[in-house]
Order: structure tokens, then C-alpha cells, then sequence
């Protein structure tokens, strides 16, 4: 049985590719359960018209997209979400079972996840149940596709970028459009957020600054003021949604410290759609905090490893992709 402490890292949208979690599914039975349990609970929210992914899905099994794609649907906001959700989640139980110790007592110091994957962190520290967290998930996923629709809106990745050169190139491109930081994941690496016209203007902008610029292949401008209706039909299940104290300390995307009670985590998950991710911060002050504790992503994929490695060189990411 393992007993050392560990840091929790639960990646975010983007994470997600045809056959995450089947190596875990294969492998332990603890992990083919949480994917059983969550075809279980989306056959239900699927079917309802609020948060179902279109007729086209509306029947489809997530493990079936998770497992054989195809890849343009399971790249869809609202299912990608629950697919890295689950797959975190998969992978978590998976490890604890091979360690010899249960979900409900693992040795975790501390969690975070990046934007989505906040969600699955709160969860492996015992904030609200899979089930919940999972219909949270499916239902930001859906609000934030159907905001996205509604207006043209996009991202821009700013490669060599920090807060301040960022925010120049907002303010040099915004005129009367949208147009914000979104995301700031580790040192020369934000993300800008907001209407496409803007974005265009953006990439002119950033390589006014010597600035390298990339536009996402995202379905609109997550983490904007875009965003603010999803984030209001969010607010609606997240305040009936049953939320305990975590049982360790876990990273708020918006503030970049830690969550305290459940009141606080609904207000985070709520202004974290229309808000700047800090991630990079919640990582420095992980590591600051839990000096020579061992991180460890879960799945799916090993994005966050590649952004600590720009955020802490000497910072060592164990990467849960497969049981290997």
C-alpha cells in the first residue's frame, strides 16, 4: 500500500483523443466501473433536451466515443467534457486500486485541474459525488457549445506573451468587440478570448510585439463575457448540487488559491466561465506549498506535464495516460 502523499493534476478541454481511458477500462476493474456508471448516468441527461449533444449523439454510449471516436465528436464542447472528466476520474481509481488504498482515503495532499478539470479534481477530493459532478460537467459542456453558437467568437494562443504584453495586445485589438485574456497557463503562454473580428485584429497586434499568435480550434471564446449565459444556467444546477468541504486543499482556477467550503466552490465554477484561468499560479503556489510533495496527472493525455515543465523545470509530472 502507498501512503505517500501525492498532488492531484486533472487536465482540461483539449485533453481529449479517440481511445482515452480504454487502456484503463482493460486493465482494472475499478476504472471499467467508473466508465460503466458514467454511460449509466448520461443515458438520462442525454435525453433531455437541455443538455443533450444533438440527435445525432443523443443515444450514442460516452464510452463508445471515448473509446472509437470518431474524433470529430467526441472533440464536441459538450462531449469532450464529461469523456476528460470521466476519464480522470477512471484512471484515479484505477491507480488507487494498484496502490492498494480507495478512492475515499488516498493519500492526497492537495488537487487542481485546469479549467474542466477543476471539476474532477473537486471530486477526487470528496466535494460532491461522480454522478453530480458528471451531470455538471455534461451541462457546462452543453451550456458553453450553445453560447459558443450563438455568437462568432474565438481564441488566440500567445506564444512569448506574459500578463502585461498580453493585455496590450487586448487593448490594441479590441475596438468595440470582445476580446480578453482567457487563460494564463505557464510563462509565454497566455490565451486571449473573445469575438472572432477581434481575434483577427489580435494576430496583426501580436506581431506588432514580436508576439507569435495562434488561433484555437475551439468552438468559441471560453473563459469571456461570451461566456455569461452559460455561466447562468450553470449557477442554476450548481446551486442544487450537494457540495461538502474537500478533504484537502483544492486550487481555484480564478483566485489561484484554495477553496474554502462549498459556498466558495460554487461561486469559483460559476465565475470561472466568464474569468482569466490562472494556472500557472495555482502550480507555483502548489509547489511553493507542498515543497517535495509528488504530482501526478491522470488522464487523459500529458498536457499538463508539458506546462510544468515551462512553469518549473525542476518540478517532476509521474503522467497517469495508460496504467503503464
Amino acid at each position: 500500500m502507498s501512503t505517500e502523499p501525492i498532488i492531484a493534476l486533472c487536465p482540461g478541454q483539449g485533453a481529449q483523443a479517440v481511445g482515452m481511458a480504454k487502456a484503463w477500462h482493460d486493465a482494472s476493474p475499478e476504472a471499467a466501473a467508473v466508465i460503466k456508471a458514467a454511460d449509466e448516468a448520461l443515458a438520462g441527461v442525454w435525453s433531455n433536451a437541455d443538455t443533450s449533444p444533438g440527435d445525432e449523439l443523443k443515444d450514442a454510449a460516452l464510452s463508445s466515443l471515448m473509446f472509437l471516436g470518431p474524433v470529430d465528436q467526441l472533440s464536441r464542447t459538450d462531449v469532450s467534457q464529461p469523456a476528460i472528466y470521466t476519464a480522470s476520474v477512471a484512471s484515479f481509481h484505477g491507480w488507487c486500486a494498484a496502490n492498494g488504498t480507495s478512492p475515499d482515503e488516498a493519500p492526497l495532499s492537495a488537487a487542481a485541474g485546469l479549467s474542466l478539470g477543476e471539476y474532477s479534481a473537486l471530486h477526487l477530493a470528496g466535494a460532491f459525488s461522480f454522478e453530480d459532478g458528471l451531470r455538471l460537467v455534461a451541462l457546462r459542456g452543453r451550456a458553453m457549445q450553445d453560447a459558443a453558437e450563438a455568437s462568432d467568437s474565438s481564441m488566440v494562443a500567445l506564444i512569448g506573451a506574459d500578463e502585461d504584453a498580453a493585455e496590450q495586445v487586448c487593448a490594441a485589438a479590441k475596438q468595440d468587440d470582445v476580446l480578453v485574456c482567457a487563460n494564463f497557463n505557464a510563462p509565454g503562454q497566455v490565451v486571449i478570448s473573445g469575438s472572432a473580428a477581434a481575434c483577427d485584429r489580435a494576430e496583426t497586434a501580436a506581431a506588432d510585439l514580436g508576439l507569435r499568435a495562434t488561433r484555437l480550434q475551439v468552438a468559441g471564446a471560453f473563459h469571456s463575457p461570451l461566456m455569461q449565459p452559460a455561466a447562468e444556467r450553470l449557477e442554476r444546477a450548481l446551486a442544487q448540487t450537494e457540495i461538502s468541504e474537500p478533504r484537502c486543499i483544492v486550487m481555484s482556477n480564478v483566485t489561484a488559491e484554495a477553496h474554502r467550503g462549498p459556498d466558495e466552490i460554487r461561486r469559483g465554477l460559476y465565475d470561472q466561465l466568464t474569468s482569466p484561468v490562472r494556472w500557472a499560479s495555482c502550480c507555483e503556489r502548489l509547489i511553493a506549498d507542498h515543497s517535495g510533495v509528488a504530482l501526478h496527472e491522470f488522464a487523459p493525455g500529458k498536457t499538463l506535464a508539458g506546462m510544468m515543465r515551462r512553469i518549473d523545470r525542476g518540478a517532476k509530472v509521474t503522467i497517469h495516460d495508460t496504467p503503464e
